[in-house]
């Protein structure tokens, strides 16, 4: 006689902390959380990327990632599984999907392939790379727009 002990969620173990990530796989692994947060967290998704990418390109890197979410949600082998929005663990399947959007924003489209068919069914692989190579160039715009700015001052300078 057995008994039979609850199985933990795939993909839902943590594997190590988003600060451990590049910015372009921790910004994949927040919006990624932000999008499947509800409306409100969406609205947030909307503002960040078009004060940081112009309406026109914010739009459209939303529209990749909505896309992707909907693809991975229809078609995936098995449910993405994600950790709260400000968690500071990082789950096995978020890891798999800071690296997919990083290697296709990279243009490696065989790698990024290679990915997404681990996520969703493989007919299905060459839709989500596309929108991945989308989402994964807007993250690093958005990076390489902060490191223009330069650091932010830990205290409000005083001028007099």
């Amino acid at each position: 006689m057995s008994i039979e002990q609850p199985r933990p969620q795939r993909g839902g173990a943590p594997v190590g902390f988003i600060t451990e990530l590049d910015p372009v796989g921790a910004g994949a692994v927040l919006y990624l959380r932000l999008w499947n947060d509800g409306p409100d967290a969406q609205a947030q998704v909307h503002r960040d990327f078009a004060a940081h990418l112009g309406p026109r390109d914010g739009a459209s890197a939303v529209t990749a990632l909505e896309a992707i979410c909907d693809i991975c949600h229809r078609h995936g082998r098995r449910p993405l599984m994600r950790h709260g929005v400000s968690c500071r663990c990082l789950g096995g399947d978020e890891s798999c999907f800071a690296t997919f959007i990083g290697v296709a924003g990279d243009g490696d489209r065989e790698d990024a392939m290679l990915i997404a068919a681990t996520m969703i069914r493989a007919d299905m692989a060459p839709s989500l790379v596309g929108l991945a190579e989308t989402l994964g160039l807007a993250l690093k715009r958005m990076t390489l727009a902060a490191l223009r700015a330069g650091p932010v001052p830990a205290h409000p300078q005083t001028l007099h």
